[in-house]
């Protein structure tokens, strides 16, 4: 009898591990259903999507309050299909405000559940920490001190590397790819791939680079987008903004190729940063987001820096500019030292290369996807 799967991932980082993680179950066991929400790449691998990624990623509570209707819908749906069809397991993928309320749900009806990439409650909602214990039966986490932060709480939790090391080092062996860069020296800009993220942060790397090109000559730049719909979102925000750099072009799906080839980049606080830490690419981390949304999180967060880079770090490896401190002034000045051979970027590099070490095995995937077919029964 053929094994049943409901996954959950709400954003499009989640679609693609996901995608990465149903892959490596079915090379070694095909004949298992997953179905969910989820976007093109876990299309692409198989799953049956009821809802769209791109439906559901939004950004900050503000966005979330003006969306409730919407978001109540798709939840009762996914907790009334799961009482339904009754899946032998429900993986969810970070997307916590989401996936933990529905982790109870499941969990209350008998069927097991497997969280992938750990929702940053060490940071935010330690109070969450026992609770989440008792309504997880499995936790696959993708940083090396998440394993701790669960100690003693009874929820079997494994670091099974992150999805990202296996990628990055493939693209750091392949031959490098040629780039249209405008000009040298060369400075990625990447502000997020979500709407909200873009309106915001894009603005001021905008304003940033323009002053860096006034101060720099023959600089150029690349915005990196993930994909075409990201790069449209970008050339329809900078149409809107005053003129900027005369040296500048968007790029869709070449993200790692321009870390790779980048002098340096700013860079949208997120799983980015990890992706141009793993791509030895010196940064700052930025953000700006919703006033709302900004006040409620300084009352809840509860670690030093946003940026994950400096957290799997555990030091300020790479400046952080959020909110009112990201000006283009203070973002102009700070990444200049990293243009150049200087003892402020060689130090960065060594450091983004010991917080690559730390990221742990290559081959993830495989190894969340043989803890998967464990808690199915479904070992070949």
């Amino acid at each position: 009898m053929r094994k049943s799967v409901l996954v959950i991932a709400g954003e499009i980082s989640g679609d693609m591990h996901a995608a990465r993680l149903v892959q490596a179950v079915r090379a070694k066991n095909p004949d298992i259903d997953f179905w969910g929400i989820g976007g093109d790449r876990m299309r692409e691998a198989g799953v049956e999507t009821l809802y769209d990624v791109r439906d559901m990623a939004v950004l900050g509570l503000a966005e979330v309050l003006r969306r409730y209707g919407f978001f109540k819908k798709v939840f009762d749906c996914m907790v009334g299909l799961a009482r339904e069809r009754r899946p032998d397991l429900v993986l969810l993928v970070d997307y916590p405000g989401f996936n933990l309320r529905l982790a109870q749900k499941v969990h209350a009806m008998g069927i097991k559940v497997v969280y992938y990439i750990c929702p940053q409650v060490w940071a935010w909602h330690r109070s969450r920490i026992p609770k989440m214990a008792r309504m997880v039966d499995r936790l696959l986490v993708i940083f090396p001190f998440e394993v701790d932060v669960f100690a003693g709480t009874g929820l079997r939790t494994d670091f099974v590397g992150h999805p990202l090391v296996g990628e990055a080092r493939r693209v750091l062996e392949s031959p490098l790819k040629a780039l249209p860069w405008p000009g040298e020296p060369r400075v990625a800009l990447l502000p997020g791939s979500r709407r909200q993220e873009i309106e915001r942060i894009l603005p001021v790397m905008w304003a940033a680079a323009a002053r860096l090109e006034k101060d720099v000559p023959g600089i150029g730049f690349v915005i990196a987008a993930p994909s075409e719909e990201v790069a449209g979102l970008v050339r329809e925000r900078l149409a809107s903004l005053p003129a900027g750099p005369s040296r500048v072009e968007v790029l869709a799906g070449e993200t790692r190729q321009v870390l790779r080839q980048a002098k340096a980049a700013m860079v949208a606080s997120g799983t980015a940063t990890v992706e141009t830490a793993l791509m030895g690419c010196p940064m700052l981390v930025v953000y700006k987001t919703a006033l709302l949304t900004y006040w409620i999180g300084r009352q809840l967060i509860r670690v030093p820096f946003l940026g994950m880079v400096n957290i799997v770090a555990g030091r300020a490896l790479c400046p952080e500019f959020i909110q009112g401190a990201a000006t283009p002034e203070a973002l102009a000045e700070a990444i200049k030292p990293l243009l150049s051979d200087t003892p402020q970027r060689i130090e960065m590099v060594a450091g983004l290369r010991q917080v690559a070490q730390a990221l742990g095995r290559e081959h993830g995937d495989e190894l969340a996807g043989d803890i998967l077919l464990e808690e199915l029964g479904s070992k070949p």
